[in-house]
């Protein structure tokens, strides 16, 4: 008996051993954090076989079932298992900073964090961290690389993050693709993809589709229990860009990364980390518009001197290129030219637009309208032969054709207080680019430009690389840092989608990388398609969409049925809702002097702010934002609908409590829409308070605009209250 109680002794203090150890493992291979306001919990542990996963809740709902993590490597062991927990920290920061530019003055930065290193004890413990931060609007996470004698450099052949999703959301979404995001969007549930993906991959100069099945990022969802999830990456830096690929029955997405020209995704050194992969989530898509989580997983910037990096309200020889009719970029008839062919000796064309005449007339509009900037594009040498041939030295860069004076034009500008911003296009010959870069910005500088637009329209050189590889990525990080050696900020266009860099690289103020107003002349936009950019593309950073069109019907200039699918009001609410600190009143100069009172708001409008508000949101049919001037007491409002007609509502509390102000509505006339009668409109001026609320009718395909200002009490006078 008592060797019976001895045995049952022993097995009852091994079971108790076994289960403390049990918990312990548990406790180590299972981590959870929350956000600070506790609605966002994220929990990680190690599957069966030592697999990594996480997964995330909003409000107790669902939003990422458990999801693996891991890598596929080319010439080192796969890290996808086999790991254990080597160690967890855990850490919190609630702080503020201040962009250089932007929606906000100050940017709150409020986070809970846990970060998990990971062995693999049977590869001579090699080890990668995993680093996840945990916001009030969504989660960060990346993958670190630390040095370590076991691994030092090593090729990925495949990311295999998954985001394993809750069910058929309701996706807004482009096909995947490596080089162009010109894509327009889709609404679909994402089980409805593979049946469209046929008619959504449209003809798009340089695209190259993934076979497989695959959507772009920011790819933005709402499920069918009403929450909002936005999947991207932040601080692309040294790393191909990546999309994701769709299992339309489970409802799984998982990371695909850019190639380079032999297949391979990345070559990375040790120590070294990945983008962050964003999920931003909320009940409130206005919740989404308003989120800074991308951005404050940037680095903050470097330069020393910022001073002179500034928002930028241009206009340009530009537009007329597509529509008028009149014009081209090529000088000279002929379309077999080199940059070693005498240009003087080219018959001309006849309908250059770049010529100094033309500058000038620009010069002198941009002046008079307090406009920063003229846009020249096509006064360089090349144009005749730049497009599609896959051909290296197309621009030099520097050198102008007969009827462009660079001089004259830029002592003539100076004469008028206006700059003149430079035209960069390469034609996707990155090479001859970089081989050129520093005697173009010097060019750039040592004639007064302060300011570039940069292209990068075709197949990519070096040949079989993508514009949005690796290699590539590094290509746009470097001429945007290069710039800033130069006090020169950049506006880059067919570049890879944007991931926040602009905290980290100031100068680089806008990009293009979406369908643009410039496809409103080549077949035209869908009228929801600006109520979904917002959150999509400009989750990353601000676009430089060329707003502000005026002659909407383009039969105007030479007949047929091409028109741009807004109403002439919805161009101008654009300026507001479509965030960037480099905005282009991009008609044609003499539309705007037909439409005088409703130019007035584009001349107004601010572009750097002290504050903003995002009313009301719904991705794909409407979006209302106000915003504070920085420095000022001048608020603007801009409120975008889709197809359908609706109302806007519009409030004012966030108005100094106690004053009244003058609010300036620019508004659809009753009988508009985006086709038929968009040009018809109303300006009124009423006086608003805090407690003021306007509901405003938008026409199908329409908007609001409404700057509110101070004014006098002379100014007051007279006008009546909202």
């Amino acid at each position: 008996m008592q060797q019976n109680a001895n045995l049952t002794d022993r097995l009852s203090r091994r079971l108790s051993l076994f289960l403390f150890l049990f918990l312990i493992t548990v406790l180590v291979q299972a981590q959870t954090i929350t956000s600070p306001d506790k609605n966002l919990s994220m929990t990680f542990e190690l599957a069966a076989n030592g697999v990594p996963t996480y997964q995330l809740t909003y409000k107790k709902k669902p939003v990422i079932k458990q999801s693996k993590m891991g890598f596929e490597m080319k010439d080192v062991p796969s890290m996808m298992n086999d790991f254990t927990v080597a160690k967890t920290e855990q850490n919190s920061v609630n702080d503020t900073w201040e962009p250089v530019w932007g929606e906000q003055k100050t940017i709150r930065n409020n986070y809970n964090e846990l970060l998990v290193t990971l062995n693999q004890k049977e590869h001579k413990d090699r080890h990668i961290r995993i680093r996840f931060r945990l916001f009030n609007d969504g989660l960060g996470f990346r993958y670190e690389f630390p040095q370590q004698p076991e691994l030092k450099y090593f090729i990925i052949k495949e990311e295999h993050t998954e985001f394993n999703l809750t069910g058929d959301h309701k996706i807004f979404w482009i096909p995947g693709d490596y080089d162009t995001n010109e894509y327009a969007y889709t609404t679909s549930q994402i089980s409805q993809i593979p049946g469209l993906m046929e008619k959504a991959t449209i003809d798009v100069h340089a695209q190259h589709p993934i076979k497989t099945l695959a959507v772009q990022t920011p790819s933005m969802m709402k499920s069918s229990d009403g929450l909002y999830i936005n999947i991207h990456e932040a601080a692309l830096l040294n790393y191909p860009a990546m999309n994701l690929n769709v299992d339309p029955k489970t409802f799984k997405f998982s990371t695909h990364l850019t190639p380079d020209a032999v297949g391979n995704k990345g070559y990375m050194q040790t120590d070294t980390q990945t983008p962050w992969r964003t999920i931003v989530v909320s009940d409130k898509a206005t919740d989404i518009l308003a989120s800074k989580l991308i951005l404050n997983l940037n680095e903050p910037t470097a330069y020393e001197d910022v001073s002179w990096i500034k928002p930028v309200k241009y206009i340009g020889i530009w537009w007329e290129y597509f529509v008028a009719g009149k014009s081209t970029w090529a000088y000279g008839k002929e379309t077999n030219v080199k940059l070693t062919d005498d240009y003087t000796k080219l018959t001309p064309s006849g309908r250059h637009g770049a010529t100094t005449e033309n500058a000038k007339k620009h010069i002198d509009f941009a002046a008079e309208h307090g406009f920063d900037a003229v846009l020249i594009e096509g006064w360089n040498i090349g144009w005749e032969d730049w497009f599609g041939n896959w051909k290296e030295e197309v621009f030099d860069f520097v050198t102008a054709y007969p009827d462009f004076d660079v001089k004259e034009v830029q002592k003539y500008a100076e004469s008028k207080g206006v700059r003149v911003m430079m035209h960069h296009e390469t034609s996707g010959a990155a090479t001859n680019y970089e081989r050129r870069l520093h005697e173009a910005f010097q060019f750039m500088q040592d004639h007064g430009y302060n300011s570039v637009k940069t292209g990068y329209v075709g197949k990519i050189i070096p040949r079989g690389e993508h514009h949005d590889g690796q290699w590539m990525v590094n290509h746009y990080n470097y001429v945007a840092n290069t710039a800033a050696k130069y006090k020169i900020m950049i506006n880059s266009h067919e570049a890879v989608r944007p991931t926040g860099l602009h905290r980290t690289f100031p100068n680089w103020l806008a990009q293009e990388s979406a369908r643009g107003t410039e496809f409103e002349a080549m077949g035209g936009l869908a009228p929801d398609h600006a109520t979904i950019l917002p959150f999509t593309r400009l989750m990353g950073g601000p676009m430089d969409y060329t707003p502000g069109i005026f002659q909407t019907d383009l039969s105007y200039y030479h007949g047929g049925e091409q028109r741009v699918n807004t109403t002439l009001v919805k161009q101008l609410a654009y300026y507001v809702t479509m965030y960037s600190p480099l905005q282009m009143a991009a008609d044609i100069p003499d539309n705007y002097t037909r439409f005088p009172d409703a130019f007035q708001f584009i001349k107004d409008v601010a572009l750097d702010w002290d504050d903003t508000w995002v009313l009301e949101a719904e991705p794909g049919d409407y979006v209302t934002i106000a915003r504070k001037a920085k420095g000022k007491n001048e608020w603007y409002v801009g409120g975008i609908t889709d197809e359908n007609t609706r109302t806007a509502n519009v409030r004012f509390d966030y108005l100094p409590k106690g004053k009244t102000y003058i609010a300036t509505i620019y508004a659809d006339a009753k009988d508009a829409s985006w086709n038929k009668n968009p040009q018809k409109y109303t300006v009124r001026k009423v006086l608003v308070n805090s407690k003021s609320v306007l509901k405003q009718q938008l026409a199908p395909g329409g908007g609001v605009a409404v700057s509110v200002k101070e004014g006098s009490k002379q100014e007051q006078k007279g006008l009546k209250k909202l």
